[in-house]
C-alpha cells in the first residue's frame, strides 16, 4: 500500500496544473501562427508564387483545416501533454509516436530560430547598426528565462503580444489599402508551380494551429476548450494572413516583397508615413516574439510528455518544486534555439521546420484513421484527405532540406533503436 501510495504520489507531481481558459488556449495558437508567416515568410512566398501569394495561403489553410481537424477530434478523445507524440504512441505505435514526438521537437525548435531571426531583422530595419544575430540570440534567451518562471506567466504575457500584433496588422490593412495598385497583381500567376511552391512554405505559417493541444494539461476542460480554440484560431489566422497578402502585394508588388527581409516594413514604407513604418516594424517583432515565446512553450513540453514515458531522458520529466515548469527541457531547448539562431539561415530553417511540421501532422492523421468509430466526430474521409495533402506537399520540399530533415528522423530512429536495445 505505501509503494502504491508513492507511486501515485510521484504520479501527481508529475503532472501539470489547469490554468489556462478559452482566451489563452485560442491565444496561444494564435500567437504560435501569426508571426513568421506573415512579418517574414510572405516574403519567400512572394517571390515563389508572385502576386498569387494570397492562392498560396488559401491552399494552405485548406491543407491545414484538415489536419487541424484531426488534431480537434484527437483532442477530444485524449486531452493530455504531449499531443500528437501521445496520440500516435497509443493508437499507431510506441515507434511511431516517438518518431511524432522527435519531428515535432525538430520542426518548433527550428520555428523558434526562424522567427528570432525575424524580430531581429525587424529590429535592425529600424537600426541597421544592430547584429541581427545577436539580436536574435538574445530574444531566444530572454523568453527562455520567461518560460522558466511558470506558464501563467507566459500566457499572460502572450496574449498582451496576441492582441498587439492583430491590432498592428489591422492598422497596415486600413492605412495600406488606400494605396494599393491595381497594376502589381498582374500578371496574377506567373507560375502555377510557384503558387504549389508558395503553399508548402507559407504552410509553416500555420504551423501553429495545434499548439495549445501540447500543453492539454494545463488548459481547463481540455476537452471542449482545445478543440474550439483550435477552429477560432485558424479561422482569425486566415482572414488576417489574406488580408495583409492581398494588401502588401497591392503596395509594392510581389518582386519587391520576394527582395525584401521585412516585408511588410517595406511595403508600408510606399505610404510615405514613416511613423507607420515604425508601427509595422514593431509589429513585425512583436509577432515573432510571440511565436518564439509559444515554441520555446510548446517544445519544452513534448520533451516533458516524452521524457515521462522515458522515450527521453527521464530527468527531464522533472518540474521545479516552485514555478510547476519543467525547467530541464526548457533550458535545453533556449540553448538549441539560441545556437541556431547564430549559424543558420532563414529559409534554411523554415524549410527543416516544414518538412518536420508535415511529417508529424502526417502521424497525425494516420492516428485519427485508427481512431474507433464510437468516439469519432467526424467522417473517416476528413483524415484521409489530410494525410493525402500532407504527402503531396512534401512533393515540393527542397533537396538540402530533404537531407536535413531525413538526417533528423535518421538520428531520432537510431536513438530509439539504441534505447530499446539497452532496455532489453
Amino acid at each position: 500500500m505505501e509503494m502504491k501510495a508513492l507511486n501515485m504520489h510521484k504520479a501527481s507531481e508529475s503532472r501539470l496544473k489547469p490554468t489556462l481558459g478559452l482566451f489563452d488556449a485560442t491565444a496561444i495558437s494564435v500567437g504560435a501562427i501569426i508571426g513568421g508567416g506573415i512579418f517574414v515568410v510572405t516574403g519567400i512566398v512572394a517571390g515563389l508564387a508572385g502576386p498569387a501569394l494570397v492562392i498560396s495561403m488559401i491552399i494552405a489553410a485548406m491543407i491545414a483545416l484538415f489536419t487541424a481537424l484531426s488534431f480537434v477530434e484527437l483532442t477530444a478523445w485524449l486531452p493530455i501533454e504531449g499531443s500528437v507524440y501521445e496520440f500516435a504512441y497509443r493508437l499507431v505505435s510506441p515507434f511511431a509516436g516517438f518518431l511524432a514526438g522527435w519531428m515535432w521537437i525538430v520542426s518548433n525548435t527550428f520555428v523558434g530560430a526562424a522567427v528570432s531571426l525575424g524580430f531581429s531583422y525587424y529590429l535592425v530595419a529600424l537600426f541597421p547598426a544592430l547584429d541581427f544575430r545577436l539580436i536574435a540570440a538574445i530574444i531566444c534567451i530572454t523568453f527562455t528565462i520567461l518560460n522558466y518562471f511558470g506558464v501563467r506567466h507566459s500566457a499572460m504575457f502572450n496574449n498582451i503580444l496576441v492582441s498587439a500584433k492583430v491590432l498592428i496588422l489591422l492598422v497596415f490593412v486600413s492605412f495600406g489599402l488606400f494605396h494599393v495598385k491595381a497594376g502589381n497583381f498582374t500578371p496574377f500567376i506567373p507560375s502555377g508551380t510557384g503558387v504549389l511552391y508558395g503553399a508548402y512554405f507559407i504552410f509553416f505559417a500555420y504551423g501553429g494551429f495545434a499548439r495549445v493541444a501540447v500543453v492539454a494539461e494545463e488548459v481547463k476542460d481540455a476537452k471542449r476548450v482545445i478543440p474550439r480554440s483550435i477552429i477560432l484560431a485558424l479561422a482569425i489566422s486566415t482572414i488576417i494572413y489574406i488580408l495583409v497578402g492581398t494588401v502588401a502585394v497591392g503596395l509594392i508588388g510581389a518582386k519587391n516583397l520576394g527582395k525584401s527581409n521585412s516585408p511588410l516594413a517595406e511595403a508600408m514604407s510606399t505610404v510615405g508615413n514613416p511613423i507607420l513604418v515604425y508601427v509595422v516594424s514593431l509589429g513585425g517583432m512583436i509577432a515573432t516574439a510571440s511565436v518564439l515565446l509559444t515554441s520555446i512553450l510548446g517544445v519544452s513540453r513534448m520533451i516533458f510528455a516524452m521524457a515521462r514515458k522515458k522515450d527521453l531522458p527521464y530527468a527531464l520529466s522533472n518540474l521545479h518544486p516552485k514555478y510547476n515548469t519543467p525547467y530541464g527541457s526548457i533550458l535545453i531547448v533556449g540553448v538549441v534555439m539560441t545556437l541556431l539562431a547564430l549559424f543558420v539561415n532563414l529559409a534554411g530553417v523554415v524549410a527543416v521546420s516544414t518538412f518536420a511540421l508535415l511529417f508529424y501532422y502526417a502521424l497525425a492523421n494516420v492516428s485519427d484513421l485508427r481512431l474507433k468509430t464510437d468516439v469519432r466526430l467526424y467522417p473517416k474521409f476528413l483524415p484521409a484527405i489530410g494525410l493525402a495533402t500532407c504527402i503531396t506537399l512534401l512533393a515540393f520540399i527542397q533537396p538540402s532540406a530533404l537531407a536535413i530533415g531525413g538526417i533528423c528522423l535518421l538520428i531520432g530512429t537510431l536513438y530509439y533503436m539504441g534505447k530499446e536495445k539497452m532496455a532489453a
